[in-house]
């Protein structure tokens, strides 16, 4: 076994039926929600460098893409699949953390955020940073909420006024992280010292 995961270019195109494969595979086992995307929409974010894929030499493992929203305030990473026989080795955590790196690589200061009802995924964002929130301290992009039409828990989302659902939403806040950073290294806790 030799697994890479990388930004995806157009040369893994020909993986967008493998990518929707393996979402619809995991929305039917697990029975809770996952937005399904169009090929279309799947291979226009591998083809601008927006996706992060992970192979066994050829064979499609995983993977994960990016997009801003609410004119580049936010990010989200979306669409986290890897295959079932490739589970529990680690990949989710690789893919999250290459797509967390690629996000703030092209959006420093944008907040990332995501929404999951999968304690695996909810346990990486945590160790990357992230936090849990409640949906108001996500993208108010209507465009972002629609993508959450395809869900078959969308009609709960509807029924709460965009409030709440069965995902968590957490959220990664550069900012936040700076000032942690600030007050923690030794010039910090000087100037505090003396503020």
């Amino acid at each position: 076994m030799k697994i890479t995961v990388v930004v995806a270019s157009e040369k893994h195109l020909r993986y967008v039926q493998d990518i929707n494969g393996a979402i619809d595979n995991a929305a039917r086992a697990r029975g809770t929600g996952i937005a399904r995307r169009t090929d279309e929409y799947i291979a226009d974010k591998i083809s601008r460098g927006k996706a992060i894929i992970a192979l066994n030499r050829e064979e499609f493992v995983g993977f994960c893409y990016i997009e801003s929203w609410g004119h580049q305030k936010f990010v989200a990473n979306s669409g986290l699949i890897v295959k079932e026989s490739y589970r529990g080795l680690g990949i989710a955590k690789q893919i999250k953390k290459a797509a967390f790196d690629l996000s703030r690589t092209r959006f420093p200061d944008a907040k990332l955020f995501g929404l999951t009802t999968g304690e695996q995924v909810m346990r990486i964002n945590t160790s990357l940073g992230y936090v849990p929130v409640t949906f108001a301290k996500l993208t108010d992009d209507e465009e972002f909420w629609a993508g959450c039409k395809s869900c078959v828990n969308y009609d709960i989302l509807l029924r709460t006024n965009m409030t709440k659902c069965l995902c968590t939403g957490m959220i990664y806040d550069p900012a936040e992280h700076r000032e942690v950073r600030k007050k923690s290294s030794p010039l910090g806790k000087l100037l505090k010292k003396f503020a």
